[in-house]
């Protein structure tokens, strides 16, 4: 039996084991109960307008969406930002802050992360597709924004962004003609006209769109697109240094953790529960609605619905919210949470949570 990934019978045998085991006391249980891995909650959906390619960023455990596109009538896009509150074990909600200043205008598909209890959005597109450089600083506590150096090489969107410590990282991204694989240090606290530095060491593919989340104060990330193509290099960064990871796709057929991998993606989000990384939705031309799991401690995945997995947003009930791509991720309180993006032409709004040890039944 392959190390990385269980076959789905074998899954299947070992849920009702388990599910038989929880339920005992109360009832029985048969060979025909099958269960895939995960339930997805539906949680208060956003307040604000539906949208895709927003910002966000998190602080003290409420997350932050900021900007995005929303279509329709003009400005298509946003600059608005609202905060959500999580409630244990059920709906939150959402609170209007203050929106990005005027000169600051609309955009999508920027880069947000949190350094010491603030939060900064940088790079995007605007309304007339023009990639931009600025910075904005978001006070909580002023409920206020300032404007920092702008990003110091080329103006662009679809970047990474991640924080780490007391900086901000940025890195990669797109500005109409061009990608990029070039990462960023942003120090909040340093002196104007130095706030941004050269990151040097990243050997991986250029891409925009692409995935990132943080466990124990170390980056990990890659998926997206480059021209047409879906990198499948995938890297941690610990704030000096860059290890490529295994690949995220089967392109190794003498390697013991290759089994079928269909990892690849833009525009996937993650979020991080008990220092693993999750990561769903996205699109390779066609919509993702498979969620995969990281484990840094071994360097593998686990996930896709085939191996007993939830597909994203499949609740109990039966009932499934979209599959999509250009969403936006939470880790709030060690929950994750999805919230918006983009199924096809419709912009979204809804919101889940997933509690990935509870097993639903089919």
């Amino acid at each position: 039996m392959n190390v990385s990934i269980w076959n789905a019978t074998s899954k299947t045998i070992l849920f009702v084991l388990f599910a038989c085991i929880g339920t005992s006391l109360v009832s029985s249980c048969t060979e025909d109960d099958e269960y895939t891995v995960g339930v997805w909650y539906r949680r208060s959906a956003l307040d604000g307008p539906a949208r895709t390619e927003a910002a966000s960023f998190v602080i003290n455990n409420e997350g932050y969406i900021c900007c995005g596109y929303k279509g329709g009538s003009s400005p298509t896009k946003l600059r608005d930002l609202w905060k959500y509150t999580p409630v244990e074990g059920g709906n939150g909600y959402w609170t209007q802050c203050a929106d990005m200043p005027t000169e600051a205008g609309y955009r999508s598909a920027a880069v947000g992360f949190a350094v010491n209890g603030k939060g900064y959005v940088s790079t995007g597109i605007d309304i007339d597709s023009r990639p931009l450089a600025d910075t904005w600083e978001y006070n909580p506590d002023s409920d206020s924004w300032t404007q920092k150096d702008d990003f110091i090489k080329e103006a662009r969107y679809g970047a990474l962004g991640f924080a780490l410590g007391n900086y901000g990282y940025l890195g990669t991204g797109y500005d109409t003609s061009n990608w990029y694989k070039d990462f960023y240090k942003f120090d909040p606290n340093a002196a104007s006209g130095s706030q941004w530095t050269v990151v040097t060491g990243f050997g991986g593919d250029k891409r925009q769109y692409g995935t990132a989340f943080v466990i124990n104060n170390k980056a990990y990330f890659g998926f997206g697109t480059n021209n047409g193509s879906y990198p499948d290099d995938f890297w941690s960064f610990d704030g000096s240094t860059f290890t490529r990871l295994r690949d995220i796709a089967d392109t190794n057929t003498d390697e013991d953790y290759d089994d079928d991998y269909a990892i690849v993606r833009s525009g996937a989000v993650a979020f991080v529960i008990d220092s693993k990384g999750y990561v769903t939705t996205g699109t390779t031309g066609s919509l993702k609605s498979d969620y995969w799991v990281y484990d840094p401690d071994t360097d593998l995945w686990s996930g896709d619905s085939d191996d007993g997995y939830t597909p994203f947003a499949l609740l109990n009930s039966g009932s499934q919210g979209s599959s999509r791509s250009g969403a936006t991720a939470f880790t709030l309180n060690n929950r994750g949470f999805v919230v918006a993006g983009a199924s096809g032409s419709y912009r979204l709004d809804d919101m889940y949570e997933l509690s990935p040890y509870e097993n639903r039944e089919d």
